[in-house]
């Protein structure tokens, strides 16, 4: 349950996106970003808000820990829609947070998988991979290093 509590607190964030996704591109944007994450549910759970400057958007994921099942749930929305996405659900090992999930993507079904990785007291590493083949190819198409505000 207290998998997560490494990013509570405020963070300084570059990000890395690809611009096209699924289409072979290796062009890529790099922009910054901050996020302020807190527990909820007495650490059941947490919330962390991201702030784009420069788009002026925000995001906001909600972490919700199963207690029965041991397992996260992961769910993201964002300020441009207003919508919370399916969610990616798994666990950590090792070091390592792998969550994996069904989504749309363009309107087509994809699997989304996030990946946390490279934590520490100071920062952490967390990527966004797709795949439209149903798990068998992934491409990655978001990462953010975090380093600690």
């Amino acid at each position: 349950m207290n998998d997560f509590d490494f990013l509570i607190g405020s963070w300084n964030i570059v990000n890395r996106q690809l611009t096209k996704i699924f289409s072979d591109s290796d062009d890529w944007d790099t922009y910054p970003s901050s996020s302020t994450c807190q527990p909820v549910l007495g650490g059941v759970g947490n919330v962390e808000e991201i702030v784009f400057p420069e788009t002026g958007t925000r995001g906001m994921t909600l972490r919700l820990f199963d207690t029965e099942r041991k397992q996260w749930s992961l769910y993201w929305a964002n300020s441009r829609t207003g919508l919370l996405y399916p969610p990616v659900v798994g666990t950590f090992a090792d070091g390592r947070g792998d969550f994996y999930g069904d989504d749309t993507h363009e309107g087509a079904p994809i699997k989304a998988h996030f990946i946390w990785s490279g934590i520490t007291p100071n920062s952490a590493r967390w990527e966004q991979e797709f795949s439209a083949d149903g798990g068998v190819t992934w491409e990655t198409n978001w990462v953010m290093e975090f380093t600690r505000a």
